[in-house]
């Protein structure tokens, strides 16, 4: 019998690489700039997403950079105004992540795995949105994660509380055929990449 520990280990290795190896910086500008024209184009302005706050990451490595997304949803580029903002603070391994307000004209501080985070003193939030990174994805909505569990078990969490919407942000070289999940893998509502948005809820 396969080892299904085995095999998600195989795979991020797999998929690390392979986004590791989109290193062209006029890629990586263009896709960020991309996936924010589509997000306001295909979800916001059509009024697919909830209110309220918008959690997303700080890039680390070689992760799409969500940052002018959310830039542009803080200062208000839409009619509506803008919206509140807010990044992840991660804690102990197997445990929810908590999110506080963002405020770009505050500094940040490196976090438990040297990610730049909001300060203890600014607020925590509950997104309404959730923007998540990944490893790998594929057409069902999974997503392929690092292995810590963090998202699943803060989306999990969330999904008890209020509806929270999840989307997940990546490249489309990031796509993988099926992506090995378990029973407790949370899957995504939407998908998008700088070529497509996918939609996997009504």
């Amino acid at each position: 019998m396969s080892d299904p520990r085995a095999a998600k280990d195989a795979a991020r290795a797999q998929a690390r690489a392979r986004r590791d190896s989109l290193s062209d910086d006029r890629l990586r500008v263009f896709a960020a700039d991309a996936l924010r024209d589509r997000f306001l184009e295909e979800l916001v302005r059509p009024g697919l997403i909830p209110d309220g706050p918008v959690a997303g990451y700080w890039p680390l490595g070689s992760e799409l950079d969500v940052r002018p997304l959310l830039l542009h949803l803080r200062t208000g580029g839409l009619k509506s105004g803008g919206r509140s903002i807010a990044l992840p603070v991660s804690g102990p391994r197997g445990q929810a992540l908590t999110f506080r307000d963002w405020d770009p004209a505050l500094p940040l501080a490196a976090g438990r795995y040297g990610i730049q985070e909001p300060g203890a003193d600014r607020p925590e939030v509950v997104p309404a949105v959730l923007l998540v990174p990944m490893l790998a994805f594929d057409r069902s909505g999974h997503r392929l994660g690092y292995g810590a569990g963090y998202y699943d078990r803060t989306l999990d969490a969330l999904r008890a509380l209020r509806p929270v919407l999840a989307v997940g942000m990546a490249f489309a070289a990031q796509e993988m055929d099926a992506v090995p999940c378990g029973a407790h893998d949370e899957r995504l509502d939407w998908i998008l990449t700088e070529r497509e948005t996918l939609r996997f809820t009504q």
